[in-house]
């Protein structure tokens, strides 16, 4: 799943690819085009991104999102997200980029691990017979394309590891796509935007919320086993959170029996 916008003239080749379909590509630093496209572009940022980069930098979700990013809203959605803060420098680079490659490699977003590929998974629902719905982006810049290394889209996604990406970023994308299904008048206040936000993306702050705030008395009480989780773990904490965004914010008339308040006592 990725929006990576290039700001660089770019072809999208309007050919519907599906796992089994080819194309040939290689980034390696001996092309002469290499972190080229590391430079001038917007990457926005998945929950499971904001995971990774945040360990990888030993930061908080508190301190990580205001120093590189910036919220955008996402199109058709309203919905806030953080997109990389790009270096205020000539060519508009990502922090994280060297002449000699990513410093975050291992940790680098989901866009950066689909590209040269694109997926329509936030633009529409895939069918259950779907296997997914991807695009070949193609820069002038870029010379990865001429290379003679050929991929299946399935082979790519293994390789770069999104399938672990998208696979934790499920019920996120869930709601995005929930949200875009929406007719366009139909927006969120502000207090929900920053609710949703943080629930999404500000997991340590969402953390605190469930644990110091009145949170844990509005529903029946929940399996110890799954607080014991969410303490310490943000994928967990994740997935918790997803729920509870879509159990609030877009099916309140049947939410996950997780989520159902607790009903008045009698006086």
């Amino acid at each position: 799943m990725t929006d990576k916008s290039v700001k660089k003239k770019a072809e999208i080749i309007p050919v519907q690819m599906t796992e089994e379909s080819t194309f040939k590509f290689r980034c390696h630093k001996d092309v002469s085009c290499f972190t080229r496209c590391c430079r001038g572009i917007d990457i926005m940022l998945t929950p499971y991104d904001v995971i990774r980069m945040k360990k990888c930098l030993g930061m908080t979700s508190d301190d990580f999102l205001p120093m590189y990013t910036e919220l955008r809203l996402l199109e058709k959605t309203d919905l806030p997200m953080p997109v990389m803060r790009l270096l205020d420098d000539e060519k508009k680079s990502c922090p994280f980029v060297r002449d000699s490659g990513c410093l975050i490699y291992e940790d680098r977003p989901t866009a950066c691990r689909y590209y040269p590929l694109g997926v329509a998974s936030l633009a529409q629902k895939p069918q259950e017979d779907e296997s997914g719905f991807y695009f070949l982006l193609q820069e002038d810049i870029c010379k990865g394309h001429e290379e003679s290394t050929e991929w299946t889209v399935k082979k790519w996604r293994e390789d770069q590891g999104v399938d672990l990406h998208d696979s934790i970023n499920a019920g996120w994308t869930d709601i995005v796509v929930r949200k875009k299904s929406f007719p366009q008048d139909h927006k969120l206040s502000e207090a929900s935007k920053q609710m949703y936000f943080m629930a999404c993306y500000n997991l340590d702050s969402f953390r605190t919320f469930v644990f110091e705030s009145t949170f844990l008395k509005r529903y029946n009480p929940f399996d110890p086993k799954l607080l014991e989780r969410i303490k310490v773990d943000d994928i967990a904490l994740l997935d918790f959170s997803t729920k509870w965004v879509t159990s609030t914010f877009f099916k309140r008339e049947n939410p996950d029996p997780m989520f159902r308040p607790l009903a008045p006592q009698a006086g």
